[in-house]
């Protein structure tokens, strides 16, 4: 995941993430293992998701820059759909990508950074190593290899060097080979004269008075000589025998000083152990006492616990059946249901003298048409019986 993580930041880096998506939004740059390792989820969320919607739309799906507040269900459904567009597998659940963090979060985003670069046209390259060129090791010439040319450039190139009063060591070697040159054109009778000096000595020595500065010898040493490097681990090792000499003395009192000091602990700690022995037997029995009650005190918890449930259980069955007669007593206390029976009653009686009255009504109301049939059939009798002649009288 790491390693993916730095693959991912490397690929991000050459598509220009900093200045395209970074800038636009006012965000930091990543670190190596931003999405590796879980920092503040809702910030790394935000990041996934703008850096997800940045690289689908460079690999050329325009896709709409999620916002603060929207659905991170539907932000990364979104995702996931464009990425399987690309034809890359999603075998991992949606969930695992709202913590903005973790393998599957650098898997989505490098995936998209690789279609990204190669929609922009970008390939992989083998590395061009650039041709270090070898320094030419300065050749070392031998002093009586050199020519006169080349002695006569040194010292034009030491007289023009005004940096310090110091007779350089090449110089003295080139005024001392033309002397020696100009000598062998002379005549030995030259040669005879400087045999006798008549120069006095008071003024030779204010004369080597006066150029004694200007006659120190500087030799320009080389760094890769083995010479140098011989005389640097010489001085080395002086330096350190000499530091070692002081440095033991102080090693060898602490050494003594700390030895006495064990001593001491040790001798401390025999007496401390024989004055304490019957104390630490006293210790380690009541170690084992304390183990027995523990043992006992979890039997006995186990004991407690198991009769506590049943008391729960009984205690339940209590309250239940204390429910159930309160509900009964309530129901054999309580006048309501009297009260309304003898209301229905009162409603019965009502309704029976009203029917009671209804029949009275209906039965004189069936007399009635009784008797005024009755009255109609005698009527009709009486009729077929009487004579013609006292029909036009009625």
């Amino acid at each position: 995941m790491f390693v993916l993580m730095e693959d991912l930041l490397d690929k991000l880096k050459l598509l220009s993430y900093e200045e395209e998506a970074l800038r636009r939004h006012n965000m930091r740059p990543l670190s190596r293992h931003y999405f590796a390792l879980p920092t503040n989820p809702g910030e790394q969320f935000f990041m996934f998701c703008t850096l997800a919607a940045w690289l689908i739309t460079k690999a050329g799906h325009p896709f709409e820059q999620p916002q603060e507040y929207d659905d991170p269900n539907a932000i990364i459904s979104n995702v996931l759909s464009e990425l399987r567009s690309f034809g890359r597998p999603v075998d991992f659940p949606p969930s695992k990508l709202k913590a903005g963090y973790g393998e599957q979060a650098c898997y989505v985003l490098d995936c998209l950074a690789e279609e990204a670069l190669k929609y922009t046209g970008f390939s992989w390259k083998r590395p061009a190593y650039p041709t270090e060129e070898l320094e030419e090791e300065e050749i070392t010439e031998d002093d009586a290899e050199l020519t006169l040319n080349k002695l006569e450039e040194d010292v034009v190139e030491e007289e023009s060097d005004n940096e310090e009063n110091f007779i350089d060591l090449n110089v003295l070697k080139a005024q001392t080979y033309r002397s020696i040159f100009t000598q062998d054109m002379n005549d030995s009778a030259k040669q005879e004269e400087i045999l006798q000096s008549t120069t006095d000595a008071a003024e030779w020595n204010l004369e080597v008075e006066r150029v004694l500065p200007q006659l120190k010898v500087t030799v320009r040493t080389d760094n890769k000589d083995w010479r140098i490097h011989l005389d640097q681990m010489h001085q080395h090792k002086d330096g350190i025998e000499s530091s070692l000499k002081e440095t033991r003395g102080y090693l060898d009192k602490l050494h003594n000083e700390i030895s006495r000091t064990l001593e001491k602990i040790n001798s401390r700690e025999k007496y401390i152990n024989n004055q304490l022995e019957h104390l630490v037997q006293e210790y380690r029995s009541a170690q084992a006492l304390l183990s027995e009650a523990k043992e006992k005190y979890q039997e006995g918890s186990g004991g407690v616990t198991e009769r506590i449930r049943v008391l729960s259980e009984i205690t339940e069955v209590l309250e239940r059946v204390k429910q159930e007669t309160e509900e009964k007593g309530s129901s054999m206390t309580d006048g309501a249901p009297l009260v309304k029976i003898k209301q229905a009653l009162t409603k019965l009686k009502q309704e029976t003298i009203q029917m009671d009255i209804q029949i009275g009504v209906m039965e004189h109301t069936l007399l009635q048409s009784k008797l005024k049939e009755k009255s109609n059939m005698t009527r009709d009798l009486h009729a077929t019986v009487i004579p013609e002649a006292t029909v036009g009288a009625y």
